[in-house]
């Protein structure tokens, strides 16, 4: 859906402007997402085999608004509103009691010298590991996700996907770099210390691309967006971790790798998690297959804890808009039975 502001706003809001009166200028407004639902059998780490119908296969399913007003003088308003829902039940949110703009809901302004945002917003750390392994966003078959935001035995990134009450500048790109910086607040008197903030680089040049980021999260014991229960973590004070990551197209077969390092600092000492990633897109037809493989160790208190998770698929295009999938991944924590999840699912795009 495209809403244009008209032939004749920009003149108009020039002869606004002159006459000291409100004005009207070019505005857009789009609607857009995913919908992606996959069928299989899932069975968790020390767990029982379920058969399942269920969202997110391939790319958790969302719909999102976004728009921009020009100002003139190459600079924008900019919005976007998204939320994540689950198509299989209908249900708002990615699981109970989510938010509903759970993805993004920020404001701020585009210009040549940079963008500025403010609102909840997707986090530097999530964006360079989700384009830098070939299974993207998926929660279900890519191996360093599900490691990295669902991790087990303590070793989870914490502090969710998204940060609420975030600010974040974006560069313009020189070349094939840009960079970014976001800081979240407390948001509450006495809260100063739980900020949260991360830079991030990307770099892009012809078939070879790159990324760096480091993120710090400081809860003194007192997050507002996650429990340090959750986290596996007992006495977790804060959390920084640092993520490199690169890509290489040959044609005949992209590479993916990936490399990140986790501190927890709790009251029995630093807990480190070492975690790496490896992972291929093979064309095949029309489609590609994808497979990935993620390592996690920790260092410290719980040392010795290790997990092993490999996923294979096959990815093939139905239209421009729409494919169908199939993958198996294999999940194993040390001292706990594998685990393992199958499925076949559809995904389209508006």
């Amino acid at each position: 859906m495209h809403i244009p502001g008209g032939k004749n706003a920009y003149p108009l809001w020039i002869a606004c402007a002159m006459l000291g009166s409100p004005c009207l200028a070019q505005t857009s407004v789009s609607l857009y997402g995913q919908i992606d639902v996959f069928a299989g059998a899932t069975k968790s780490i020390g767990g029982r085999t379920a058969w399942q119908e269920s969202s997110g296969g391939l790319s958790t399913s969302y719909f999102g608004m976004k728009g921009a007003e020009d100002l003139g003088a190459d600079t924008k308003a900019i919005f976007a509103l998204e939320g994540f829902f689950q198509p299989q039940n209908g249900q708002i949110g990615r699981f109970p009691n989510d938010v509903f703009f759970s993805r993004n809901a920020y404001v701020g302004i585009e210009s040549p010298y940079g963008t500025f945002t403010a609102g909840r917003q997707s986090t530097n750390l999530f964006i360079s590991t989700i384009l830098f392994n070939p299974f993207v966003d998926s929660f279900t078959f890519s191996p360093v996700v599900l490691q990295t935001y669902l991790g087990l035995g303590g070793q989870s990134v914490i502090g969710d996907t998204g940060w609420n009450n975030a600010v974040q500048y974006s560069t313009p790109r020189f070349g094939g770099l840009s960079g970014a910086a976001m800081y979240s607040f407390g948001n509450s008197a006495g809260a100063a210390g739980q900020r949260k903030w991360s830079a991030q680089f990307f770099y892009f040049h012809g078939p070879f691309a790159a990324t760096g980021v480091y993120q710090y999260e400081n809860y003194s014991f007192a997050a507002g967006d996650i429990s340090t229960a959750l986290a596996g973590v007992p006495g977790l004070s804060s959390q920084s971790t640092s993520e490199l990551a690169a890509t290489y197209d040959f044609r005949l077969v992209k590479l993916y790798a990936q490399y990140l390092r986790t501190n927890d600092r709790t009251n029995n000492g630093t807990v480190i998690v070492n975690r790496g990633q490896a992972g291929f897109s093979i064309p095949l037809g029309v489609g590609s297959i994808l497979g990935s493989y993620a390592y996690s160790k920790s260092n410290g208190p719980v040392d010795g804890v290790v997990r092993k998770t490999w996923a294979v698929g096959y990815d093939y295009p139905l239209s421009k808009r729409t494919d169908v999938y199939a993958a198996y991944l294999s999940d194993h924590l040390t001292g706990k039975s594998t685990g393992d999840t199958l499925g076949v699912g559809i995904r389209t795009k508006f």
